[in-house]
């Protein structure tokens, strides 16, 4: 009888601790995620408490608002051309690493020092680097070998290559790291047997290597087109006030949502492009579970 009585004390206590960090989950994701569905209906302006109710209103203006299709480009843009070079550059210096005998650790710290660095500092540093001369360290040194030098985030054609390019450096440790844990995951047996059979590196590489790390690489993919679907902070940062130009050349689709929001008080329409975010990274999320379930 006091067995059963220290039982149902345990389980209740336990009840008690989950059910506060549920309580706290659901307050800071579930609610406000059901709110913003709500807002997209209305014409709220953030400094009146009246919601007008105005149905799809804010979806149809979507469709017809240049600037939203300039921004959800951009935001493609960021995950189909720096996705890939991630996740290859990633690999290539995972597989390295791999097979350094000596001084590994501290090239594992110096590849992921970037990830974590905060974004900001990050942002300010590389925003630095492309100033014109005498300022940037890129002109100055274009300058010094006789190249033309290059007006990287003051052009509409060269701003969104830079900050990718900021965005794939700071990304890099993420990607090499769990690369790195994946690639020791492989038996050793299967890189044996391989050369027993007289594989050479690269068919070993072809043939075992990266078919065995498919699930790392699916993972590596669907986190990493959810972040590049969310970039905000190096675009704030990097471009002049803060408004991704020039002419919203890189400007992203979460940066015109903040925008529309804190600037224009159009906090309705704002909350129509956080669905449509949200919708995008929910496919994002069932293409996942798809591929994941595939590879059982």
């Amino acid at each position: 009888m006091v067995k059963h009585s220290v039982e149902r004390t345990k389980r209740r206590w336990a009840y008690i601790f989950l059910i506060v960090p549920l309580i706290f989950y659901v307050s800071i994701r579930f609610y406000p995620t059901l709110f913003a569905f709500f807002l997209s209906l209305t014409d709220w302006n953030i400094v009146s408490t009246k919601m007008n109710i105005v149905g799809l209103e804010n979806y149809r203006n979507l469709f017809v608002d240049p600037v939203f299709w300039i921004t959800l480009g951009n935001t493609f843009k960021y995950v189909v051309f720096g996705l890939p070079i991630s996740l290859l550059i990633g690999f290539i210096l995972a597989y390295q690493i791999d097979r350094v005998v000596f001084g590994d650790g501290l090239y594992k710290a110096m590849y992921f020092i970037p990830y974590i660095t905060s974004m900001v500092a990050v942002a300010w540093v590389w925003r630095w680097l492309y100033q014109p001369v005498p300022i940037g360290i890129f002109n100055n040194l274009f300058s010094a070998i006789g190249l033309p030098t290059q007006p990287f985030l003051s052009s509409k054609s060269q701003a969104l290559p830079s900050i990718l390019g900021t965005t794939v450096w700071a990304d890099l440790g993420f990607q090499m790291i769990i690369f790195l844990a994946g690639i020791k995951a492989i038996s050793l047996n299967l890189f044996e047997a391989a050369r027993i059979d007289g594989a050479n590196e690269s068919q070993i590489l072809f043939r075992i290597t990266i078919p065995q790390m498919k699930p790392t690489i699916v993972f590596l993919c669907i986190t990493g087109t959810i972040r590049y679907l969310r970039i905000f902070t190096q675009v704030m940062n990097m471009t002049y006030q803060g408004e991704g130009g020039p002419l919203n050349s890189t400007k992203p689709l979460v940066l015109y949502i903040y925008d529309s929001a804190f600037k224009s008080f159009k906090m309705g329409y704002a909350a129509a492009m956080t669905v449509v975010l949200f919708l995008l990274i929910l496919l994002v999320t069932l293409v996942q579970m798809v591929v994941a379930k595939d590879e059982k």
